[in-house]
């Protein structure tokens, strides 16, 4: 098989799909790499090193598309790349569909197999999104942390608080991947933390690490009395499945909340989770609605590109192998973690919550 990784397209996307050690994993199967050039730049992977593992560089994304059967990328794919999309291709990639319809129905058009890193379960976990969520939930309190100070538009407070002042109130919004790493980071930076979450084992699971973070089981009245005090709100709320994310936040809530207080919603990928919010960049991260300074940068890890690549690849790289050595029909039917991945199959949308949200019929992927 021919394995094509195009050079991301997306704004302030510098992660890239393949490593040149997973290029020479697959050249060693005995497939053929075709890599655009600059590709791997921000990440530190340069076209030589490419090259000396085995792939063709090739220079435009028309190239990649018209060479390869199996695309492997980081983000979804730019309407520059919806018309080079075709039923020969197999996109393995991050989708997050449920709010771009316009891209659900190129991939349906062009009868693309569409693959997406973030609905691959295994035991309900989420194998391809938990680095990237790792990195994310990391993020979080730094990137707020910054957008707290005055020059930044914040309202001006110190997340650690300094002797005899306290210190910044940290609520963070769900308790799962994303946000046990984001209390982790907040914590340690000496902020008060709570979080709300609506089941207690993962709760409990925070308190047996960080036994003074204050936890609550999540309802719309705890939700509006905390968003009150808090100087600094992390949304980490993720519908398994490829859902939108529901909008816990309204603008009514917003109103009460402290003017220069930071939101980072790390959900912004599958909506967001305030009725303000919309996909930001890194160059233009923020903009504020009802005085609360809103981060809804769509592709946070792609700030830390050295890092975050090699942590996606070392948990995409085995599907890459198994839908190159396998094909990609064989693959998914062998491999039902991998068959959950699939939204969009042969003209058809295949993920049931993303058909539900666009008002799209659903066809079963085994029919």
């Amino acid at each position: 098989m021919i394995i094509g990784t195009p050079k991301e397209q997306k704004t302030d996307e510098f992660r890239v799909g393949l490593t040149p050690e997973n290029v020479a994993s697959l050249v060693k199967d005995g497939h053929g790499v075709v890599i655009q050039s600059g590709a791997g730049e921000g990440s530190g992977f340069s076209d030589s090193d490419y090259e000396e593992a085995g792939a063709k560089i090739v220079y435009t994304l028309k190239e990649v598309y018209a060479s390869a059967r199996l695309i492997v990328k980081v983000k979804e794919p730019q309407p520059s790349e919806y018309d080079l999309l075709n039923d020969s291709h197999t996109l393995f990639c991050y989708l997050h569909l449920a709010p771009i319809p316009k891209l659900v129905s190129a991939l349906v058009e062009n009868g693309v197999c569409a693959i997406a890193y973030e609905t691959v379960a295994v035991d309900n976990q989420l194998p391809l999104l938990k680095p990237m969520s790792e990195i994310a939930g990391r993020m979080a309190p730094i990137v707020a942390a910054e957008y707290l100070s005055r020059y930044k538009g914040g309202e001006g407070i110190l997340i650690s608080g300094a002797d005899g002042v306290p210190p910044a109130n940290v609520l963070v919004i769900g308790a799962g991947n994303v946000g046990f790493n984001a209390v982790k980071i907040a914590h340690g930076m000496g902020a008060n933390v709570a979080v709300l979450n609506r089941s207690i084992p993962k709760l409990k699971k925070l308190l047996e690490v960080f036994e003074d973070v204050k936890t609550a089981i999540y309802s719309e009245q705890k939700l509006r009395e905390e968003l009150i005090d808090a100087d600094i709100v992390i949304s980490t709320v993720l519908i398994h499945g490829g859902a939108t994310t529901p909008k816990l936040i309204t603008r009514e809530m917003l109103k009460t909340m402290k003017d220069g207080s930071v939101l980072v919603d790390v959900t912004i990928d599958q909506g967001g989770i305030s009725e303000a919010s919309k996909p930001t960049t890194h160059t233009d991260a923020t903009f504020v609605e009802e005085g609360v300074l809103h981060y809804c940068v769509a592709n946070m890890p792609g700030a830390y590109p050295k890092t975050a690549t090699l942590a996606l690849c070392n948990a995409t790289f085995p599907y890459v192998r198994k839908l190159a050595n396998e094909g990609s029909v064989d693959a998914i039917k062998n491999n039902p973690s991998l068959a959950l991945g699939v939204n969009v199959y042969k003209g058809e949308v295949t993920n049931e919550a993303v058909a539900e949200v666009l008002s799209l019929a659903f066809k079963e992927l085994e029919l």
